[in-house]
């Protein structure tokens, strides 16, 4: 122990250099910029799902982390469609929630905007429409905006938001 302690002492401290930032956080970093400029103001998400297998509710709770930190730009989850300015839809509609989403779209404060999130909220996906699956979200209630993806990045999310935000004004 003593030999290394020497060793660290003669040699000092050698690390690499810090990496560069990818390029998805330079991306993300450039719409944060660009949604703050545009919003102006707090949004207030209100997501459903819709039938999903959950993969697109992972990457939208990755929307919270520190990297895409969306609480920074102002934005926020809610949980009543009252206080709601969006919907973020995801999954094919089953035929369960097909009720509860038009109620949930009925009691969202206009003007309201619809994002249908990933491959199955956009056109039904692997599941398409069966039995116990209506398909896409707009099969159900009006979409503004369609991210595609299985499930979609943090980044083409954020995206999606911007664009119904961009379409509002």
């Amino acid at each position: 122990m003593l030999r290394m302690l020497r060793q660290i002492a003669r040699v000092g401290v050698r690390t690499e250099p810090p990496p560069a930032p990818a390029d998805e956080l330079a991306k993300s970093e450039r719409l944060q910029a660009e949604v703050l400029a545009t919003l102006g103001r707090a949004l207030a998400i209100r997501q459903v799902d819709a039938g999903s297998c959950n993969g697109c509710e992972l990457e939208i709770h990755a929307l919270g982390n520190p990297c895409y930190n969306i609480e920074g730009l102002g934005i926020r989850f809610v949980a009543s469609p009252r206080h709601a300015d969006m919907l973020l839809v995801t999954g094919p509609v089953s035929k369960h929630m097909a009720i509860a989403l038009k109620r949930t779209y009925d009691a969202t404060p206009e003007p309201k905007l619809v994002v249908a999130v990933g491959d199955c909220g956009c056109h039904g996906g692997i599941f398409g429409e069966s039995y116990a699956s209506l398909g896409a979200v707009s099969k159900v209630i009006p979409v503004d905006v369609e991210v595609p993806g299985c499930p979609p990045t943090p980044t083409a999310l954020l995206q999606g938001i911007l664009t119904a935000i961009r379409a509002r004004e």
